[in-house]
Parts: structure tokens; sequence; C-alpha cells
């Protein structure tokens, strides 16, 4: 199993984590929440309760795998953009004929390589080939052994909402060249509802999307050599129904300084860190937003109460 590690390395991390937090809003990328520990955390948040995404989208996929199997066609490389364990991908590949190659592509190098190891043994007559990447970067797709008659990104979970409108866009266009005229993007979008049900979602009684949102600070202290307080810092989750998205932010519950690769970070009593966004859409929103980008919506599947989409795009 051939692999290709384009992730990136502790300069451009430290010059990220800098350049977030000298802005007003001070904020911290997202994308380097998944070390090995916030990776593990992640498949925790999956399996509860209060997170129904995964569980929501898991029956859409099982309750049209037969159509969409059959838009994706035989013979396909699939291509999945933010891979972490490749448990979602498994129900798809199980249903796609004679499937070429599987590309996991993941910024999280030490979940990544054993578990693509895993899965080629798992998966003998496929070809397995992980990228270490950020797939928001640009970067060379594998060429497989076998030609493909079609390229299918699969983008599930909902990871478009991760990203703001401009960047939502860039992201679905480079996806849309990779692609190419005869590919395909099978993606999760998740889909606006109750703002109860989202506060539950990213506030879970067990503490664990907290302590998910606080790994950040110990990866940062661990792999930059900084001195953040993690207990000093506060998970806080809210619906902002203007932006259509919840905020993910870390308040600081005193006035600190941090030291953050030999400059200093002063925050105030209450001052927050921005880490996560997750927008949502109606069908209609996300349609403006594919076409924008190149795409056209071919299909949409949705559950029943309309929380979640499966949506299968290709390019214009």
């Amino acid at each position: 199993m051939a692999s290709c590690d384009f992730g990136p390395g502790p300069d451009r991390f430290l010059a990220e984590v800098l350049s977030g937090l000298r802005k007003p809003q001070k904020e911290l990328p997202s994308k380097y929440f998944y070390d090995e520990h916030g990776s593990h955390l992640f498949a925790r948040i999956t399996e509860l309760e209060e997170y129904y995404i995964p569980r929501v989208e898991a029956s859409i996929m099982q309750a049209h795998i037969g159509d969409i199997a059959g838009l994706i066609g035989p013979q396909a490389l699939v291509i999945e953009f933010g891979s972490g364990n490749c448990e979602k991908v498994r129900f798809l590949l199980d249903h796609l004929y004679d499937p070429v190659a599987y590309v996991p592509i993941d910024i999280a190098r030490e979940q990544l390589l054993p578990v693509a190891e895993q899965f080629a043994s798992e998966y003998p007559g496929l070809e397995v080939c992980p990228v270490c990447a950020d797939y928001l970067s640009r970067f060379d797709i594998p060429n497989p052994e076998r030609a493909a008659r079609r390229v299918c990104i699969y983008f599930p979970g909902s990871t478009i909402g991760n990203f703001d409108p401009l960047p939502a866009r860039r992201f679905l266009e480079h996806a849309a060249a990779v692609c190419g005229q005869a590919g395909a993007l099978l993606i999760g979008v998740d889909l606006k509802k109750d703002p109860a049900v989202l506060h539950s979602a990213y506030n879970d009684e067990a503490g664990i999307t907290a302590a998910f949102d606080l790994n950040i600070l110990e990866r940062i202290n661990r792999e930059l050599e900084c001195d953040f307080h993690p207990h000093r810092f506060q998970h806080y989750a809210f619906y902002n129904p203007r932006e259509s998205r919840v905020e993910l932010h870390l308040i600081s519950d005193r006035n600190q300084e941090v030291h953050v690769g030999g400059e200093t970070i002063y925050f105030a009593e209450g001052e927050s860190i921005w880490t996560e966004s997750s927008y949502k859409y109606n069908l209609e929103e996300f349609a403006r937003l594919a076409t924008t980008a190149g795409f056209k919506v071919e299909q949409v599947w949705t559950d029943e109460r309309r929380w979640f989409s499966v949506q299968y795009l290709t390019p214009r």
C-alpha cells in the first residue's frame, strides 16, 4: 500500500495558529482538532445520542444505497476528503460494483496510515492509496493501477458546513476540478432545524464535545511548546440564526497571557477563541452554492424530518 504525505509541518501549524490569535476575534483553524486524541474524541462524539448527524445520515444511506450505487456506477475511483476512521465509506464501497480504488485523504497522519493499512487488508481486491494532506490545499491525487470509469468524491458528515461561504464555494470548485466532467460528488449537508436540537448536539451532557474543543489547546502546547492552561478556558457553543451556523468558542475565564512562538497573546476575561463553525442550509440555499461552484444537484435524499440530506452532484 503506497501512501503520499502532504501534511502541514510544525512551521505551518505555528504560522496558522499565530495568524488566528492575532485577529481581533481570535480564532484557531478547526482542522487542527484532529491529532490522535482529537480524532478519538470525535469518534466518541459521533456515538452520542445528542449528535444526530451520523445516525440520520446513515439511515438515509441505508434507505437509498441502491439508487446511490446505481448513479455512481461500476469501476469508480472513490476519493474521501476528511476520511477520519474510514467507517462511513465502508457501506458505500460494499454496495458499489467493482470499485477500482479508494483514496482516503486526512490531515491526521497518526490515524490515517494504520486505518488505511487495516482497510486494505479487509478489502484485498481494492487498491487503497492514503494521502496525508490538508484537503483544502493543492496536491496530487494518486493514479490507481486500473483505469476508473468515474471519479466519485465522497464528503459525508456535513463537513461542508465547517466552511464559511467563500471557502465553501472554493472547496466545491476544487472538488469539481478533481472529479472532472464525468465525475460526481456525494455529499452530506446538514439542514436547518429547531435551534434546541442544535444546542443539544454541540453541548452534550457527557462533555465530550467540550473535551474535543479544549484538546486543540493541549495539542498546541505539546507540538508548539506553548503554555496554554486549558482549564482556564470554557467550551461554549451556540446557534447564530443570522448567519445560520453553530459557533464553537473557548472562553477565557480570567485575564491572562499565553506565549506562542515567542509572542505573548493577551486574553481579557470573557474573551473567546473561535474554534469552529457549522453552517446549516435549506435545500435551495445549498443548490445555489453548488451552482456557483460549477455543480448541478442531480439528486437529493432526506430523512422524514428533513434534518439532513445526502446529495449527488455532477459538474455542470
